[in-house]
């Protein structure tokens, strides 16, 4: 098989006349590769029942002007101020009717909580495949550009796709790859909360450098984080390995034991998506500091009266470290100081400064279902002032990737705002149980 590869690449040269092929503007792949074959061809092109329908043609000689900064023509989705793609960086994902519409793990979502939009597309066919919807989704967090690249198109080899139901297991990895964390399946009790750590200690003790990181979860999960203990931390400090410690005790009141372990916790990574794949940008990883273990935090709602399955799968990337130019670090901002009065709105904002020049390529936020609107601004240098994040949705908030990096100098950094309505006769404050509240933005950044 190795001596007919020179032969092959050979063939493969001769065909495009020996030269690489340029890469494509993100819009022009977008187009080619993903509306036209699974929207124009059947439903919306010119003089079909779904285009009149829908006043919506997806032809490559007209979609972009059909999508982007045009509004809606479904009632619904026009009343609650969606475009159907949004033209400028950093809108939220689920304010892109388009995304709204094709976002196929989150149907549950789109049905429950906005009936009115109507159905998921395509209408009848095959879901976009998970690389294409993350293709998809860094073309609109980048503000839908018609030119320029700002999508790698390694992202549309994850040809799986989402199916009702179905989980989708990762492929184990070999240990000199990476490393393949497995987390269930576990029971999820009806009308039931379940949030609960355990502690994972490393196969290896070498100090390893991530450059990739895949989750993926079945449905019903809030989040699932990969936390991990300061550096020193006396094992007689840590959790015990393979025990599943509950947040809430059977009777739903908090385990101030396990709270207790929480103050310890320093973020790695994680998720609120169903389905994750991050690659981090070409050069960068993230330190896996030798020895360090994760604590595994699930986090499953279960409003039904039967018993629901939990299960997340997690493989770790491990980069060749000649390969690495930049080690990344955790951006974990943290507003504890949330006070939210009863049958009220009310905005906290916050800001945090840096002492040390930092280069962020990576955030979101994380908040409970009372958020209404969670926004991030640049404070201080010619961008002051400048938003740069939104999030309507606290179930799933968009990832804004920023490449370039957005580069804040000692002295500046960022400000968290966020919108809550409290509807409940009581104070809420800061808490783990989504009947309290959080004002969190994660993310990764590199310094000089």
């Amino acid at each position: 098989m190795r001596t007919l590869l020179p032969v092959l690449a050979l063939a493969l040269a001769a065909c495009d006349g020996g030269a690489a092929r340029e890469p494509e503007d993100t819009w022009t792949v977008v187009s080619r590769r993903i509306l036209e074959p699974t929207c124009a061809g059947a439903c919306h092109a010119a003089g079909t029942s779904m285009a009149a329908q829908s006043g919506l043609v997806l032809t490559p000689d007209v979609a972009y002007e059909q999508l982007v900064g045009v509004q809606p023509t479904n009632p619904a989705a026009r009343a609650a101020g969606l475009l159907r793609v949004h033209g400028t960086p950093g809108v939220d994902l689920h304010d892109h009717f388009l995304w709204e519409k094709v976002n196929a793990p989150e149907s549950e979502h789109l049905l429950d909580e906005h009936p009115g939009y109507g159905a998921p597309m395509p209408l009848g066919g095959e879901a976009l495949t998970y690389g294409e919807l993350a293709f998809l989704r860094s073309w609109l967090v980048a503000g839908a550009p018609r030119t320029g690249i700002v999508a790698d198109e390694v992202l549309l080899a994850d040809t799986a796709r989402w199916r009702p139901g179905a989980f989708e297991p990762l492929q184990d990895l070999a240990s000199a790859d990476g490393w393949s964390i497995r987390l269930g399946p576990f029971p999820v009790a009806p009308r039931f909360e379940r949030e609960f750590f355990h502690y994972l200690e490393r196969p290896d003790a070498d100090e390893r450098l991530v450059n990739r990181m895949e989750i993926t979860m079945r449905t019903g999960s809030h989040h699932f984080i990969l936390y991990g203990f300061p550096a020193g931390t006396p094992a007689s400090a840590l959790p015990q390995p393979g025990a599943y410690r509950d947040l809430r005790l059977p009777n739903g009141s908090l385990d101030l034991g396990v709270m207790r372990e929480m103050a310890s916790h320093v973020f790695y990574g994680g998720t609120q998506w169903p389905r994750m794949d991050y690659r981090f940008p070409e050069g960068t990883a993230l330190r896996l500091p030798p020895g360090m273990g994760f604590d595994l935090n699930s986090h499953y709602v279960n409003r039904g009266e039967a018993p629901a399955t939990g299960e997340v799968h997690v493989n770790l990337h491990w980069a060749e470290p000649g390969a690495v130019r930049h080690v990344a670090e955790v951006l974990n901002l943290n507003n504890l100081d949330l006070t939210l009065p009863p049958n009220r709105e009310t905005t906290i904002s916050r800001a945090f400064t840096f002492t040390e020049r930092r280069h962020v390529f990576q955030l979101f936020s994380h908040a409970h279902k009372r958020m209404r609107r969670f926004d991030v601004f640049v404070v201080g240098g010619s961008r002051d002032g400048e938003r740069i994040y939104r999030a309507t949705d606290w179930e799933h908030p968009p990832i804004l990737e920023l490449d370039p990096p957005l580069v804040l100098e000692p002295g500046q950094g960022l400000r968290l705002e966020a919108t809550y309505f409290n509807e409940t006769n009581r104070t809420i404050r800061f808490g783990f149980s989504s009947e309290d509240e959080m004002m969190i933005v994660f993310g990764y950044y590199h310094t000089d």
